[in-house]
């Protein structure tokens, strides 16, 4: 599985796609493959700003999707469970969806409904997300510090619009920490997707 890591990391597409393509037809388990093309994505993710530029990260981000093009029919297929839905989005002014779209793939595999909002979220769109599919929980990503405000408004308009007290909000991301996830008023935060599916998993009662 380190192969397929290592390959996303060096941004060899060819390389991926066949190497998911060999170990799906093998049997292999989905879920162990999604974990090596996450552990790739994640190394990419460290070195943002220092020796990974933007494009490598939109680039590794189109070979995940293609990957998971291959990757999603089986790991539907071993999922019997509707855990219910999800609705999240990338909030206000940040528009980076690798961390987003992990997760969402994760969320997929387990058996959620997910409602993506896409990037550059407004809170009148959680808004309208969360009267139009009532899901119990609401995940909010941003990976810049910039994004923390806006993750506080997106709550506060959920607040406004009495319905707070209807979902539980998870923000995630490489700034958000315990005394974030208190400024914004969320129910927790995370910066790691493994991390963020046990406990919305928890929170349905899927666990």
């Amino acid at each position: 599985m380190n192969e397929i890591s290592e390959a996303i990391v060096e941004l060899e597409e060819e390389k991926v796609l066949k190497l998911v393509k060999e170990k799906v037809d093998s049997g292999e388990d989905p879920i162990k493959i999604l974990e090596a093309l996450r552990m790739g994505m994640s190394e990419i993710g460290k070195g943002s700003g220092d020796t990974i530029f933007l494009t490598d990260l939109i680039m590794a981000g189109e070979i995940f999707n293609e990957a998971m093009e291959i990757l999603l029919p089986k790991l539907a297929s071993g999922s019997t469970k509707n855990l219910g839905k999800v609705v999240i989005g990338t909030v206000e002014g940040d528009i980076h969806n690798i961390g987003k779209d992990i997760t969402i793939n994760f969320l997929k595999a387990e058996g959620f409904d997910v409602i993506d909002l896409g990037v550059d979220v407004p809170p009148q769109k959680f808004i309208d997300a969360i009267k139009e599919h009532n899901p119990p929980v609401v995940g909010m990503s941003g990976l810049l510090t910039l994004s923390i405000e806006p993750m506080k408004k997106a709550v506060e308009a959920i607040v406004a619009a009495n319905l707070r007290d209807k979902v539980k909000v998870i923000i995630g991301g490489e700034r958000t920490d315990e005394e974030v996830r208190k400024y914004v008023g969320a129910d927790a935060w995370v910066n790691d997707a493994i991390d963020g599916i046990k406990i919305i998993k928890n929170w349905v009662g899927g666990a």
